[in-house]
């Protein structure tokens, strides 16, 4: 046997094999853009289209109210038509939003532009996530791990280019940096081109399910087939034990016609719904990064001001760096349960970190404890990614996979919207509310640790059929 090859070893690491690959390129390319974007919208908003600071928090607000119902559409067109061509069709959707921004200063039309923009973006997300969860199969833990990192690294290198860009900060300067989003975009559904479209199992369960009122036959078993008795990869999977229950005594007695089975609905599954909820505050540790963080460093506390901005830095460092290792934390359905006592720790740890910075007036322990509190919701943060990815995959019945992720991307929509008025109604109460919200969080952890145990019905104990033939 010859020695394995640089392509060979890269397979190896990165699950997915080539469509696994290119979709990180994706991941990569669409996050410059967003760093490019991120850094550069409420400057493009004042300058390039003159609006006042009012405007734009409405601007901003709304659009991302009406961007909530973007995963669930996308998940649930997904379920329906081939993902590819969907993901291709939202990036080219985006990068036409991006570009429609340069043509006008109307509130109303950027508005509506801003709102379809939002909407692409929470649908990309969630397709993304469907399209790695099925081409990466079992190994869909360390995959998250390596795209999560790969995120990290686009977002630092597009916000450290739109840094240096705005040294001059002029219109032209803001409106070149919308054009390089907008090609972000239209990059990735390049990119995306060169994907294959993955194993569907909900649509391929759907072609072959009797039609209501067409007689079953029974027939002959081939080799390679599965025998009366014997449970097929589909019928082992989350979600049809209670299929299998019901069909069993249909071998004795004859039916005469079988109806068609409707697909799971996810609005209608309390324990899942339930699950979304709870992520929701799981999900917190962005917008303490994004504003809680921040304004405690610089009003609550006396540490110098130029720490904020490091703190933002380690946090994406140690993402880059320990993304990957923590992906042992969501291996498997149990580990990731197990994993919710570690989350609950790191939250409990970085609330009471973040109460302590204000306690004492002497800016090196300020610095200390604020360091130890980014850590510490760091951790949180690679922690929740790699529980949240197995967790929300397992809970969802094979057959309606897409409308299920498409719910729990819910979760992070949601924060988006009420996590500020969260992280700053613990600010408001000072170090006593820090306490509170860390305390809470860990509760929350061990409410959700109950909510998903194993009940008997397979949903933590057997993982869907994702696996792609790559």
């Amino acid at each position: 046997m010859g020695k394995p090859t640089r392509a060979t070893a890269l397979s190896d690491r990165i699950p997915g094999g080539r469509d696994g690959r290119h979709m990180l390129i994706v991941t990569f390319v669409d996050r410059i853009g967003s760093g490019l974007w991120g850094a550069t919208a409420t400057l493009y908003f004042t300058y390039a289209a003159g609006l006042s600071t009012a405007a734009i928090g409405v601007l901003l607000a709304v659009s991302g109210a009406i961007g909530i119902a973007g995963p669930p559409v996308g998940g649930l067109l997904a379920d329906r038509l081939p993902l590819r061509p969907l993901l291709i069709t939202l990036q080219v959707v985006r990068a036409a939003a991006s570009l429609a921004l340069l043509t006008t200063t109307d509130l109303r039309l950027l508005l509506a532009i801003t709102a379809v923009g939002s909407l692409g973006d929470r649908a990309v997300s969630v397709l993304t996530k469907l399209y790695a969860t099925r081409v990466a199969g079992p190994d869909r833990a360390r995959y998250q791990a390596i795209n999560r990192t790969a995120m990290n690294v686009g977002w630092a290198v597009g916000g450290l280019a739109a840094a240096a860009a705005l040294t001059d900060g002029t219109v032209t300067v803001y409106r070149w940096l919308l054009i390089g989003d907008a090609l972000s975009f239209l990059a990735s559904a390049l990119f995306t081109l060169g994907c294959a479209e993955p194993p569907s199992t909900s649509r391929i369960a759907a072609k072959s399910t009797p039609a209501p009122g067409e007689s079953v036959q029974p027939r002959k078993s081939t080799p390679g087939e599965s025998t009366p008795g014997e449970c097929t990869p589909e019928e082992s999977a989350p979600g049809n034990s209670a299929a299998l229950a019901e069909s069993a005594p249909a071998e004795s007695s004859p039916a005469p016609h079988k109806t068609k089975t409707p697909a799971p609905n996810p609005w209608r599954d309390r324990r899942y719904l339930a699950y979304t909820a709870s992520e929701a505050a799981l999900f917190l540790d962005d917008s303490v990064f994004k504003v809680g963080l921040p304004l405690w460093a610089v009003t609550a506390t006396s540490a110098p001001h130029q720490l904020v901005p490091l703190l933002l830095v380690l946090n994406n460092v140690l993402v880059v760096l320990f993304q990957v290792p923590f992906a042992r934390f969501g291996a498997t359905p149990h580990t990731a349960r197990t994993s919710l006592w570690p989350l609950a720790c790191a939250f409990l740890l970085g609330g009471a970190a973040l109460a302590a910075s204000a306690v004492v007036d002497a800016p090196w322990f300020a610095a200390v404890t604020l360091v130890l509190a980014a850590t510490a919701f760091t951790v949180a943060e690679m922690l929740h990614a790699t529980i949240s990815w197995e967790l929300s995959v397992v809970l969802a019945p094979p057959t309606a996979q897409g409308a299920y992720l498409g719910v729990h991307g819910l979760a992070q929509a949601v924060q988006r919207s009420a996590g500020p008025l969260a992280v700053t109604a613990a600010i408001a109460v000072g170090p006593l509310g820090w306490l509170g919200f860390g305390a809470g969080l860990a509760a929350m952890c061990g409410a959700q640790r109950h909510l998903v145990r194993d009940r008997g019905d397979g949903a933590l104990s057997v993982a869907p059929v994702t696996v792609s033939e790559h």
